[in-house]
């Protein structure tokens, strides 16, 4: 049994790790084996995901400051492993998607990205969202596209202009 101290001292780290996220995934895991348990630890860490098995309890206690604890606080039944993401809040949607396809014990409960929370019927949807490098990217190739047609456009206003110069001489003549 663990100690009052503890448990307070775990709770306000797992606290922290919920306001340094920027997502947060609530998975239960009951039934998957230490070598499952092993890869899906194992592609988390590859993404920069840190995935920990907290108690429901003490999940309750570092979340009682949160805007949404009372929502989140529901998804806290049976086992639950939380997945903190640092940098890209889609990127465990997309690893939980694909890692319980073949693993049914993996189920996803909840997500809390940027304070909006994310139901059981939620996965779908986060999944199919675009990372934020793939946001960057399509940024980057639409600031591209956009600097490389400017001087098309400065092009044709210039030369728009010169004809409407050249009309006006002709009507003065």
């Amino acid at each position: 049994m663990m100690k009052r101290d503890t448990k307070e001292q775990i709770a306000q780290e797992i606290a922290e790790k919920f306001q340094k996220s920027q997502g947060f995934y609530f998975t239960e895991f009951q039934g998957l084996d230490v070598k499952k348990m092993g890869q899906l630890r194992l592609e988390f860490r590859k993404a920069g995901i840190e995935y920990k098995v907290v108690k429901n309890t003490l999940i309750k206690k570092a979340l009682k400051d949160a805007a949404e604890a009372d929502k989140l606080a529901a998804g806290l039944k049976n086992t639950t492993a939380v997945a903190f993401s640092y940098d890209d809040p889609i990127a465990p949607a997309k690893i939980i998607k694909k890692f319980s396809k073949d693993n049914e014990a993996l189920k996803f409960k909840m997500a809390s990205i940027d304070g909006a929370v994310f139901g059981p019927d939620s996965l779908p949807q986060l999944s199919e969202m675009l990372s934020k490098t793939e946001n960057i990217g399509r940024l980057a190739g639409m600031i591209n596209n956009m600097v490389a047609s400017v001087p098309m456009v400065m092009n044709a206003v210039m030369r728009d202009l010169v004809s409407v110069i050249d009309q006006v001489g002709k009507l003065e003549k």
